[in-house]
């Protein structure tokens, strides 16, 4: 978020900062925005859109999303990348998140210093070389090749979540926090849909264990045109909301005031560190999700349809809280509603899983090979309740997903502390699925995992409590974000908000 801005001409007088939109919201005055291609303004419906506004910036981050991370969803909801044995994937897996935990933690800080574009851009080229090395591996066993590729994939992601987090969370106004990140899922999770038609068409008539050579291509193709289209994203500094205001950042930015920064956003807020532990558990669903039910249980093409549910479901999920958390009650009420939901959907929807589960077959009759043949297909009665469950599991993943995302967004608006907060969030979920990815190579039991899972989740809510009750207010004033900033209200807020505020102060 980084390219240094230019001052506004200033006054002399220094307004009061209070909430974002007080300022500009009173006046009702349209700001003029500069000239260039980029802030011209195209109607859509009743709205008017320009290429730097948040909206436009959103859209854009999502298709990126759509295409790299959204196809990797697609390739692993497979259940072991494809593969009829999970444990390359899992070895693939623990080097990606165990890399990804590292880079994620301290890519807030490049993120604020190479600017958005370049992040995202060097975060998109991962993703295709790691389906390349599942192409690979089914013709060649190339083991090295696919951890290799997944370590590399853990860099990139790393810094692309960072700067999709980044601009998730702070380009909307306040109010509408809630549904930028439903239509970021909406779109991100299009991906995951239509990346798991491919193989759903593709293995249609396939009972067997591995998917074609035509999924892998496929994937292959999408990812690096998301990867591409990375390098058309604006950097932070140009981005004007439709009120005038600007993002919040640091004009001048240096590797040492970022580094420091990253310390700062723990060491002033110390409390954030409560949230941590739902961090960590915002990843670990899809080791037994995904290799633990879909994949042990269901043959490639049950799995196959099983996965496009699930990502389907994610949309669904997201649109409804997405949408509840932007209602008109005041924003604290919200965000403890909210909490109160997904609470009670941790013990629901994992207590029907606990049903289900305890029926199951051990591990090791799972892994034996002469256990293919049976494997639930999706024209068998037994299908449809486990069809449902998995349905709901993705359902859930979204929920927790919009309501932590929706949580950071509520605590700051600020580029570049928001910034911050996504790397810590992506590097500490991706330390928990490294972890579990680990257990599941180790060949831990199913029963194992469920039960690992559905405790640390349930117990990183009750720690996570006391932030979601207590420190999301119902507005975060301009003030508070700009103590983490070298900017000024006249960098910030449109100039005729200011001078309106000055007549008004006199």
């Amino acid at each position: 978020m980084a390219d240094t801005k230019e001052m506004s001409t200033g006054s002399d007088a220094h307004p009061v900062a209070g909430p974002h939109s007080d300022v500009a919201d009173s006046t009702h005055i349209t700001e003029a925005r500069p000239s260039g291609w980029i802030y011209r303004g195209v109607k859509v419906g009743k709205t008017e859109v320009w290429y730097a506004s948040p909206k436009a910036q959103l859209v854009m981050v999502a298709l990126v999303c759509f295409m790299c991370p959204g196809m990797y969803n697609a390739l692993t909801g497979l259940g072991g990348g494809g593969q009829l044995d999970a444990t390359v994937q899992d070895h693939a897996s623990t080097a990606l998140y165990s890399v990804f935990a590292v880079v994620a933690f301290f890519s807030g800080s490049f993120a604020n210093k190479l600017g958005i574009r370049a992040t995202l851009s060097i975060g998109g080229i991962g993703y295709c070389i790691y389906a390349a090395s599942f192409l690979c591996y089914s013709h060649t066993q190339n083991v090295g090749f696919v951890v290799f590729a997944g370590a590399f994939l853990g860099l990139c992601a790393g810094l692309l979540w960072t700067a999709q987090g980044a601009i998730m969370m702070s380009y909307p106004p306040e109010e509408s926090k809630g549904r930028y990140i439903s239509w970021f899922w909406i779109i991100f999770n299009l991906g995951a849909v239509i990346g798991s038609l491919i193989p759903l068409g593709q293995n249609v008539n396939n009972t067997g264990g591995t998917v074609t050579d035509g999924t892998y291509i496929g994937f292959i193709v999408l990812m690096l045109i998301g990867a591409v289209l990375a390098t058309f994203i604006v950097n932070a500094d140009k981005v004007i909301r439709e009120d005038g205001s600007k993002i919040v950042l640091m004009k001048n930015p240096t590797w040492q005031s970022e580094f420091k920064g990253l310390w700062e956003c723990i060491s002033l807020s110390p409390w954030v560190i409560a949230l941590f532990p739902m961090f960590f558990s915002s990843n670990i669903f899809y080791t037994y999700q995904q290799n633990g039910l879909n994949g042990a249980h269901f043959n490639v093409r049950a799995r196959s349809l099983n996965n496009l549910l699930y990502w389907l479901s994610q949309i669904f999920g997201a649109v409804i809280v997405g949408y509840a958390l932007d209602t008109k009650v005041r924003r604290s009420l919200r965000a403890k509603a909210s909490f109160v939901f997904l609470f009670a959907l941790t013990f629901i929807i994992w207590g029907g899983g606990y049903a289900w589960q305890r029926q199951q077959v051990s591990r090791d009759v799972t892994m034996d090979p002469s256990y293919e043949s049976e494997k639930i297909d999706w024209a068998d009665s037994a299908f449809i309740g486990p069809m449902f469950l998995y349905i709901f599991y993705g359902f859930y993943d979204s929920v927790w997903q919009t309501c932590i995302y929706w949580y950071m967004g509520a605590l700051s608006n600020s580029g570049r502390k928001t910034a911050n907060l996504a790397g810590f969030y992506k590097g500490i979920q991706s330390a928990g699925a490294a972890i579990f990815w680990r257990l599941d190579g180790l060949h831990t039991e199913y029963n194992t995992l469920f039960a690992a899972t559905w405790a640390v989740s349930a117990a990183s809510l009750l720690i996570a409590a006391p932030i979601i009750f207590l420190k999301i207010q119902d507005t975060t004033d301009l003030e508070t974000d700009l103590k983490f900033s070298d900017e000024t209200v006249e960098d910030v807020v449109p100039a005729g908000a200011l001078e309106s505020e000055k007549h008004v102060t006199v």
